[in-house]
């Protein structure tokens, strides 16, 4: 879908792309890193709204320098900043765009309809769009990327000012173009979980760097550690440090590696689990303490691990809830989103 050759942008005080190179296969795919790490910058050149300094790259066969204008029309776009005009309908502004894109007066009304039923907002299509809530205006930005049937689309930061439900309802949106209608997205986001949720390739950039592409499932394969949880009893008032110490006896090498503070964390185990006959072990401990078994599961790597120096893998941890978000350096991180800092200092995304 997109090929990308040593790809560089350069401003006169900013480096926003250093030779960056990276092939985009058909399906959902993620661009992630932390802001101002060029991935506006990178999508301005792949429409062909921004020429590289040098390199170069290929949307859909077309080559962004000389056929931008053959681009947009095979591609969709939604911007991430706000800019739909508020006295405008939502089905006035999607019609305006599938003409700009090329469908006829009749086929644009009943594309705008269909595009809008599919985001949710065929309800609400013919009210001004500026008393929409921000999940509605990112819905109208979606729809007008959708409505002329593009073989591609590029999302950029779709979710930006959702709370966590209209997120989900958001990714679930972005997953169904491509399951249900075949249109491969480019998405970008510095949340790297709900990359994890959605995409089926990532491709992190950091300085306009690239520091590794590849499948969500190369990012998230399973490792020898099993976590188990337990409920405590009567018997054992911290069941997870009662079997602890049992599986330490039995030969296994067990842990309790939750976050200080933590909900909950002192109740999840980390066990080695080098060969099956761990499972038994831990099974047959489990009942012989009289504990109740809550999960018992391979962990799984975190996308969040590559951001590290030179891209290693940082030290595992608990699996732990929620999206972890990459921050620019000397940005405040918050617990709550578990943000991680590059160590390599990205320059910004110019305008």
């Amino acid at each position: 879908m997109i090929a990308i050759e040593s790809l560089t942008k350069r401003y006169p005080r900013v480096t926003a792309l250093d030779r960056l190179t990276v092939g985009i296969t058909p399906g959902v795919t993620g661009l992630v890193g932390a802001n101002g790490a060029g991935k506006s910058t990178l999508i301005k050149i792949l429409l062909g709204l921004a020429p590289a300094t040098e390199g170069g790259a290929a949307v859909l066969g077309l080559d962004v320098a000389r056929e931008g204008r053959a681009i947009r029309e095979r591609v969709g776009y939604m911007p991430e900043h706000d800019c739909l005009p508020p006295d405008v309908s939502a089905t006035e502004f999607v019609v305006h765009m599938a003409r700009m894109s090329g469908l006829p007066f009749t086929a644009a009304r009943e594309r705008t309809a269909d595009t809008l039923r599919h985001v949710g907002l065929y309800e609400e299509r013919y009210r001004p769009m500026g008393g929409y809530s921000t999940g509605m205006k990112q819905r109208v930005k979606l729809a007008q990327a959708l409505v002329h049937d593009p073989k591609l689309v590029l999302l950029d930061e779709p979710t930006n000012g959702l709370d966590p439900v209209g997120r989900d309802e958001m990714l679930a949106l972005i997953r169904r173009v491509y399951t249900d209608f075949g249109i491969s997205v480019l998405v970008t986001s510095h949340l790297l979980g709900e990359l994890e949720r959605t995409c089926d390739h990532v491709v992190v950039i950091d300085g306009g760097k690239l520091l590794r592409a590849s499948s969500t499932a190369d990012f998230t394969k399973r490792t020898p550690s099993l976590a188990v949880e337990v409920t405590d009893t009567d018997a054992h008032p911290d069941g997870a440090e009662a079997l602890r110490s049992a599986l330490v006896a039995a030969g296994l090498s067990a842990q309790t590696p939750g976050a200080e503070g933590a909900p909950g964390a002192g109740h999840v185990l980390m066990v080695d689990a080098t060969d099956e006959s761990a499972y038994d072990t831990v099974r047959d401990t489990v009942i012989e303490l009289g504990l109740g078994l809550v999960r018992m599961e391979q962990r799984r790597h975190r996308i969040a691990e590559v951001f590290q120096a030179g891209g290693d893998a940082v030290a595992s941890g608990t699996a732990g809830t929620g999206d972890a978000a990459v921050t620019a350096p000397g940005a405040s991180a918050s617990a709550a989103d578990r943000e991680l800092q590059p160590q390599k200092g990205g320059s910004g995304d110019v305008a």
